[in-house]
């Protein structure tokens, strides 16, 4: 499957967002996703099924001062 991932192309097996996290190496409660503009939450991921050139971002928290 072909998506765009944080404005990058990319070819992917998942078919759910939560599989697509796995795969990305993505852990933990604090992660922000979007499919097409729409905020999914977290319970939701492992339901919200995946379509060719869904556009994903994914954003994670950054420390600093």
């Amino acid at each position: 499957m072909q998506l765009i991932i944080n404005g990058e192309a990319q070819t992917t097996a998942a078919t759910t967002l939560l599989q697509l996290l796995a795969a990305l190496d993505y852990e933990g409660d604090w992660l922000a996703t979007a499919v097409n503009g729409e905020l999914v939450h977290r319970e939701d991921r492992g339901e919200h099924m995946l379509n060719d050139y869904d556009r994903i971002e994914i954003l994670t928290p950054m420390q600093g001062g």
